[in-house]
Protein backbone atom coordinates (compact mmCIF):
# COMPACT_ATOMS: atom_id res chain seq x y z
CA UNK A 1 0.00 0.00 0.00
CA UNK A 2 2.86 2.22 0.80
CA UNK A 3 4.38 1.78 -2.59
CA UNK A 4 1.10 2.85 -4.37
CA UNK A 5 0.79 5.82 -2.22
CA UNK A 6 4.46 7.03 -3.04
CA UNK A 7 4.36 6.01 -6.85
CA UNK A 8 0.91 7.41 -6.95
CA UNK A 9 2.44 10.69 -5.56
CA UNK A 10 5.75 10.70 -8.00
CA UNK A 11 3.69 10.37 -10.84
CA UNK A 12 0.64 13.05 -10.14
CA UNK A 13 3.96 15.60 -9.73
CA UNK A 14 5.58 14.74 -12.60
CA UNK A 15 2.99 13.88 -14.74
CA UNK A 16 1.21 17.86 -13.63
CA UNK A 17 5.27 19.11 -13.44
CA UNK A 18 4.88 18.15 -17.25
CA UNK A 19 1.58 19.64 -18.15
CA UNK A 20 2.41 22.96 -17.40
CA UNK A 21 5.97 22.96 -19.33
CA UNK A 22 5.79 25.38 -22.57
CA UNK A 23 6.69 22.63 -24.87
CA UNK A 24 3.78 20.15 -23.64
CA UNK A 25 1.71 23.00 -23.55
CA UNK A 26 2.61 23.83 -27.15
CA UNK A 27 2.29 20.49 -28.60
CA UNK A 28 -0.29 18.71 -26.16
CA UNK A 29 -2.22 20.54 -23.96
CA UNK A 30 -3.16 23.14 -27.26
CA UNK A 31 -3.72 21.22 -29.52
CA UNK A 32 -6.01 18.44 -27.57
CA UNK A 33 -7.85 21.86 -26.11
CA UNK A 34 -8.52 22.64 -29.63
CA UNK A 35 -10.00 18.84 -30.79
CA UNK A 36 -11.71 19.11 -27.97
CA UNK A 37 -13.82 22.64 -29.47
CA UNK A 38 -13.96 21.65 -32.42
CA UNK A 39 -15.80 17.56 -31.63
CA UNK A 40 -17.91 19.69 -29.11
CA UNK A 41 -18.67 22.05 -31.85
CA UNK A 42 -19.42 19.20 -34.02
CA UNK A 43 -21.77 17.96 -31.35
CA UNK A 44 -23.81 21.11 -31.12
CA UNK A 45 -24.02 21.40 -35.08
CA UNK A 46 -26.35 18.40 -34.77
CA UNK A 47 -28.87 20.47 -33.07
CA UNK A 48 -28.07 24.07 -34.05
CA UNK A 49 -25.82 24.80 -37.18
CA UNK A 50 -24.96 28.73 -36.55
CA UNK A 51 -21.98 26.94 -33.93
CA UNK A 52 -18.60 27.38 -35.03
CA UNK A 53 -15.01 26.61 -32.66
CA UNK A 54 -11.95 28.33 -33.49
CA UNK A 55 -8.79 26.83 -31.43
CA UNK A 56 -10.40 27.09 -27.94
CA UNK A 57 -13.71 28.60 -28.46
CA UNK A 58 -16.98 27.92 -29.15
CA UNK A 59 -18.98 30.67 -30.20
CA UNK A 60 -22.74 30.87 -31.52
CA UNK A 61 -22.51 32.85 -34.95
CA UNK A 62 -26.13 34.45 -34.71
CA UNK A 63 -25.47 35.29 -30.81
CA UNK A 64 -21.57 35.82 -30.46
CA UNK A 65 -22.23 33.77 -27.27
CA UNK A 66 -19.09 31.61 -26.66
CA UNK A 67 -17.35 30.01 -24.26
CA UNK A 68 -13.76 29.32 -24.35
CA UNK A 69 -11.92 26.10 -23.36
CA UNK A 70 -8.93 26.72 -20.82
CA UNK A 71 -6.74 24.43 -19.17
CA UNK A 72 -8.90 22.73 -15.89
CA UNK A 73 -11.56 22.43 -18.43
CA UNK A 74 -10.44 19.98 -20.58
CA UNK A 75 -10.34 17.15 -18.82
CA UNK A 76 -6.51 17.17 -18.46
CA UNK A 77 -6.24 16.88 -14.92
CA UNK A 78 -8.85 14.24 -14.39
CA UNK A 79 -7.08 11.86 -16.93
CA UNK A 80 -3.30 12.81 -14.77
CA UNK A 81 -5.15 11.61 -11.89
CA UNK A 82 -6.53 8.58 -13.52
CA UNK A 83 -3.33 7.81 -15.18
CA UNK A 84 -1.20 7.88 -12.07
CA UNK A 85 -3.93 5.85 -10.24
CA UNK A 86 -3.99 2.56 -12.56
CA UNK A 87 -0.23 3.25 -13.55
CA UNK A 88 0.69 3.19 -9.36
CA UNK A 89 -1.56 0.14 -8.76
CA UNK A 90 0.53 -3.31 -8.47
CA UNK A 91 -1.50 -5.37 -12.25
CA UNK A 92 -0.59 -6.37 -15.53
CA UNK A 93 0.30 -3.75 -18.16
CA UNK A 94 -2.00 -4.84 -20.24
CA UNK A 95 -5.18 -4.74 -18.08
CA UNK A 96 -3.17 -0.62 -17.12
CA UNK A 97 -3.60 0.20 -20.59
CA UNK A 98 -7.08 -1.35 -21.45
CA UNK A 99 -8.16 0.54 -18.03
CA UNK A 100 -6.75 3.67 -19.29
CA UNK A 101 -8.23 3.66 -22.46
CA UNK A 102 -11.27 3.14 -21.55
CA UNK A 103 -11.44 5.79 -18.83
CA UNK A 104 -10.11 8.56 -21.06
CA UNK A 105 -13.09 7.44 -23.64
CA UNK A 106 -14.85 8.11 -19.92
CA UNK A 107 -14.00 10.90 -18.94
CA UNK A 108 -13.66 12.84 -22.49
CA UNK A 109 -17.57 12.17 -23.11
CA UNK A 110 -18.61 13.13 -19.72
CA UNK A 111 -16.51 16.09 -20.46
CA UNK A 112 -18.14 16.55 -24.04
CA UNK A 113 -21.63 16.91 -22.19
CA UNK A 114 -20.37 19.36 -20.05
CA UNK A 115 -19.24 21.35 -22.66
CA UNK A 116 -22.16 21.49 -24.03
CA UNK A 117 -24.18 21.97 -21.21
CA UNK A 118 -22.31 24.96 -19.88
CA UNK A 119 -22.47 25.84 -23.93
CA UNK A 120 -26.60 26.22 -23.61
CA UNK A 121 -26.39 27.46 -19.94
CA UNK A 122 -24.36 29.93 -20.52
CA UNK A 123 -27.26 31.30 -23.20
CA UNK A 124 -29.41 30.65 -20.46
CA UNK A 125 -28.69 31.92 -17.56
CA UNK A 126 -25.32 33.34 -16.82
CA UNK A 127 -25.53 32.62 -12.85
CA UNK A 128 -26.14 28.96 -13.25
CA UNK A 129 -23.40 28.36 -15.89
CA UNK A 130 -20.85 29.59 -13.27
CA UNK A 131 -21.99 27.78 -10.42
CA UNK A 132 -22.36 24.63 -12.68
CA UNK A 133 -18.99 25.83 -14.42
CA UNK A 134 -17.24 26.17 -10.85
CA UNK A 135 -18.89 23.84 -8.91
CA UNK A 136 -20.70 20.95 -10.33
CA UNK A 137 -18.85 19.57 -13.41
CA UNK A 138 -15.19 20.11 -11.50
CA UNK A 139 -16.81 17.59 -8.89
CA UNK A 140 -18.52 15.36 -11.53
CA UNK A 141 -15.27 14.77 -13.86
CA UNK A 142 -12.48 14.43 -11.11
CA UNK A 143 -15.48 11.91 -9.58
CA UNK A 144 -16.09 10.17 -13.40
CA UNK A 145 -12.28 9.68 -12.22
CA UNK A 146 -12.47 7.76 -9.22
CA UNK A 147 -15.15 5.99 -10.37
CA UNK A 148 -13.34 4.17 -13.98
CA UNK A 149 -10.34 3.46 -11.26
CA UNK A 150 -12.60 1.88 -8.67
CA UNK A 151 -14.54 -0.24 -11.60
CA UNK A 152 -10.96 -0.78 -13.33
CA UNK A 153 -9.53 -1.98 -10.00
CA UNK A 154 -13.12 -4.81 -9.53
CA UNK A 155 -12.34 -6.17 -12.86
CA UNK A 156 -8.49 -7.02 -12.47
CA UNK A 157 -7.54 -10.68 -12.32
CA UNK A 158 -7.32 -10.92 -8.72
CA UNK A 159 -10.06 -8.86 -7.56
CA UNK A 160 -12.43 -11.31 -9.74
CA UNK A 161 -10.58 -14.37 -8.41
CA UNK A 162 -10.99 -13.05 -4.68
CA UNK A 163 -15.10 -12.51 -5.41
CA UNK A 164 -15.21 -15.91 -6.89
CA UNK A 165 -13.67 -17.65 -3.70
CA UNK A 166 -15.94 -15.70 -1.77
CA UNK A 167 -19.28 -16.72 -3.86
CA UNK A 168 -17.79 -20.13 -3.42
CA UNK A 169 -17.56 -19.60 0.16
CA UNK A 170 -21.00 -18.47 0.43
CA UNK A 171 -22.39 -21.11 -1.37
CA UNK A 172 -20.60 -23.91 0.98
CA UNK A 173 -21.78 -22.01 4.14
CA UNK A 174 -25.67 -21.76 3.14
Amino acid sequence: MIRFFILFTVLLVGLFTLEILQPAEKYVILPFTSLIADVSAWIIQVFDDNVMSVSNVIRDKTTGFGVRIERGCNGVEALIILFAAIFAFPAPIKHKLIGFAIGFVAIQALNMVRIVSLFYLGQWNQVAFEWFHLYLWQALIILDALVVWLVWLRTLPQARARRQREDEERGVSE
